[in-house]
């Protein structure tokens, strides 16, 4: 849930396919893939090469490598999604492989733009968020046992092995805060460990998440706004199901990932309460990382745990 898997390496080889390559891989399942259209790299991560306008090639780009991150455990997610429900809107994956010892995954190339790069009105824009938080609770909703015995997904292994994810977070976290300026000295970093601990649910089996089914990988129709399909399951992870309806961009892209999510019918007891310590992290990492003000996130934590309680 945080960047600790994140590997930085000083100056990598980060090399762009020629076009040969890119088609000889390629043709290996769509035998008769004609011209390499574009070269996408707005994934920072990835690097996606277009074929034909509707067949993609992506391979990981070497400069951000996490341990977690794999295209075949993407492959095999991708696979087994078409396979439980067909007319879910994600990429239908072709093939995979390696070359030169990296990385790609040959599939449909989703249609439309992502969310993040088209200008739309907030109601349409709330609207493709909340058919995206549907989507996400299909994908919750396959069978797990095939994704938990493949051993390709980490994360947990029971509704028991939440708190001490949470823990294991937090606890990375915290410690550094009460030294930011900013940071009110009447928020102890150790009491919200405990409490946030202490509130974790243990009543919800661990489901195969997304783990950022935000504006980047949304994708909508250009013209309409309307939501076409979701994107990139190469970080996919075993956890709480109320991990997964929500950004880490934006509290009010969550609250409507999060409102598309429960309209598809009730949710365990325990769901809110973990949603809410995903936003709690979430505060918890802006502020470590630098990417907000502690004395703001110290507020946002305050208000979250006010919530639990």
């Amino acid at each position: 849930m945080t960047s600790r898997d994140t590997q930085r390496q000083p100056h990598p080889a980060d090399p762009v396919l020629g076009d040969d390559i890119v088609l000889e891989l390629v043709r290996a399942w769509v035998p008769d893939a004609q011209v390499v259209s574009a070269v996408d790299e707005t994934g920072g991560e990835a690097r996606v090469y277009v074929v034909d306008g509707e067949v993609v090639l992506k391979t990981q780009r070497p400069h951000r490598v996490r341990e977690r991150t794999s295209l075949a455990k993407e492959a095999f997610l991708l696979d087994h999604l078409a396979g439980a429900d067909p007319t879910l809107p994600v990429p239908r994956p072709l093939g995979n492989g390696k070359h030169q010892g990296a990385e790609y995954l040959v599939m449909t190339r989703m249609p439309g733009t992502a969310l993040v790069r088209t200008e739309l009105a907030p109601a349409v824009r709330d609207a493709a968020l909340r058919a995206a938080g549907a989507s996400v609770r299909r994908v919750h909703a396959v069978d797990q046992e095939p994704l938990s015995e493949s051993g390709l997904f980490p994360g947990d292994s029971g509704p028991a092995d939440l708190p001490g994810r949470i823990g294991e977070s937090l606890g990375r976290l915290l410690p550094n805060l009460a030294e930011k300026a900013g940071w009110p000295a009447g928020l102890a970093p150790e009491r919200v460990l405990q409490r946030a601990v202490a509130a974790a649910p243990t009543d919800t089996a661990p489901v195969v998440l997304h783990s950022n089914p935000g504006p980047e990988h949304v994708f909508v129709d250009p013209e309409t706004g309307r939501f076409v399909g979701l994107i990139d399951f190469g970080d996919a992870y075993r956890s709480h199901p109320a991990f997964d309806p929500r950004t880490w961009v934006s509290r009010r892209d969550s609250e409507q990932l999060l409102a598309g999510y429960v309209e598809a019918g009730p949710l365990g007891p325990g769901f809110m309460v973990a949603w809410h310590l995903g936003l709690l992290i979430q505060e918890a990492t802006f502020a470590a990382y630098g990417w907000q003000d502690p004395g703001q996130a110290a507020a946002n934590i305050a208000r979250i745990l006010d919530q639990l309680a």
